[in-house]
């Protein structure tokens, strides 16, 4: 079960990590200034998941400790007029928070899928969440030793 579950969670950090890659270098050839340096910081963190998930399905240990991390950068989900970020990298399932007079619960999923936001400055209507796939996926990797 520990092997399926950690090919799951591989396919979909490859998966998401290519297509991650290729949205985000497009954004970075036509960036300039901070956006340029953003983008980049994208195009890493994608680079990181897909090896990340190739290592994980080859069976190596590294493959493991560098998934870790990859699905601990894809749990929080954070939405404020200072400071804006999420990523998710194959696919998210994401329940959060909207910050306003009267908070609701939202949620939202997708599947073959990728996304990176950083950005200073944010949206009127602030929110905070967690992408439970992500932390799902994080749990598995981290306690299935």
């Amino acid at each position: 079960m520990r092997s399926l579950l950690f090919r799951i969670i591989g396919v979909f950090e490859i998966a998401g990590g290519l297509f991650g890659l290729v949205a985000l270098l497009h954004r970075v050839l036509g960036a300039g200034g901070l956006n340029a340096i953003v983008a980049v910081l994208g195009l890493l963190a994608f680079a990181f998941v897909l090896v990340a998930g190739v290592l994980l399905i080859a069976g190596d240990a590294l493959g493991e400790r560098l998934s870790i991390w990859a699905q601990f950068l894809q749990t929080p989900l954070l939405a404020t007029p200072l400071v804006s970020y999420a990523f998710s990298s194959g696919a998210f399932a994401n329940l959060f928070l909207t910050l306003q007079s009267s908070p609701r619960l939202g949620f939202d999923w997708s599947i073959a899928t990728h996304g990176w936001l950083l950005a200073f400055g944010g949206p009127s209507v602030s929110h905070i969440g967690v992408n439970l796939l992500a932390l799902v996926s994080w749990l598995i990797l981290r306690f299935s030793r």
